[in-house]
């Protein structure tokens, strides 16, 4: 699933391409993937030109001009691809905006979805989300001040979305395995110097991972050498059974609440 690294990715990346273009057709394959009927999408959408690409957790938000904004949230096996219909992946396309000869596909949005809000709506619909890690109003106090009111397994923390806003399965356990702290411990078993270490983990890596394009390897366009970068760089995510790069024992996996999390058990304390 794409997480904050892959969607702001996808925003740097998208605002290069279509921002400032106006939507030529709008084409609705898929009518679970979006929040209206199809016609009135479509006539909200057409000629409209996007004004910008914005980011929120997860989640991409595009502005339109005429107030209106899409917004995007890919889950479990979304992703977008744009192009010409002659270099477009041979997948099923659920949802199509052109911009003249160039399109931007959304691929595999059967569980993600592509809706239609006002600013109100949308400030509804995101409210729940905690704050933006990146974010210069993220500072070290106010983490040290939202671990402190929780309790339980560190993983099951991490993925929480009303606590960080953008960190899923990924980027949780590479965060753990840079701090040094196993995912499987609990929140009051992890003392300050480790929270401390914890949260610049939580930047530094997902600022990498923003460096390198995210985890997952589709390109956005033809040619592109960025998006998916990240992937060869994980040191514990999906390598289980694999050597640690540090110490080379064997990176282990366990399940916690129905999430895969891959940790190096000697590294890891």
């Amino acid at each position: 699933m794409p997480e904050l690294p892959e969607m702001e990715n996808y925003k740097i990346l998208l605002n290069q391409k279509i921002a400032g273009q106006t939507i030529t057709e709008v084409q609705i394959n898929r009518e679970k993937s979006i929040n209206l009927n199809p016609a009135l999408f479509i006539k909200t959408c057409h000629h409209q030109k996007i004004i910008d690409i914005n980011r929120r957790g997860k989640h991409l938000l595009f502005h339109l001009q005429n107030g209106q904004i899409l917004l995007l949230h890919l889950m479990l096996g979304g992703w977008i691809y744009y192009g010409t219909e002659a270099d477009k992946p041979k997948r099923t396309v659920q949802i199509r905006l052109s911009f003249g000869e160039q399109h931007l596909y959304f691929i595999g949005l059967r569980l993600g979805y592509f809706n239609l809000y006002n600013q109100r709506e949308i400030d509804q619909h995101l409210a729940h989300l905690g704050p933006e890690p990146l974010s210069t109003d993220f500072s070290l106090e106010n983490f040290l001040k939202r671990i402190g009111q929780k309790h339980g397994r560190l993983k099951t923390t991490m993925i929480d979305q009303e606590f960080i806003a953008g960190i899923g399965n990924c980027y949780s356990a590479e965060i753990c395995y840079d701090a040094g702290i196993i995912p499987t411990k609990d929140i009051d078993d992890i003392g300050e110097s480790e929270r401390e270490k914890l949260y610049q983990s939580i930047r530094t890596i997902l600022q990498k991972g923003i460096q390198h394009g995210g985890y997952m390897d589709n390109p956005l366009f033809k040619d592109d050498k960025l998006t998916g970068g990240f992937n060869d760089l994980c040191q514990v995510y999906d390598r289980e059974g694999e050597k640690c790069n540090r110490c080379e024992s064997i990176i282990k996996m366990e399940t916690i609440s129905s999430r895969k999390t891959f940790y190096c058990p000697i590294c890891q304390t």
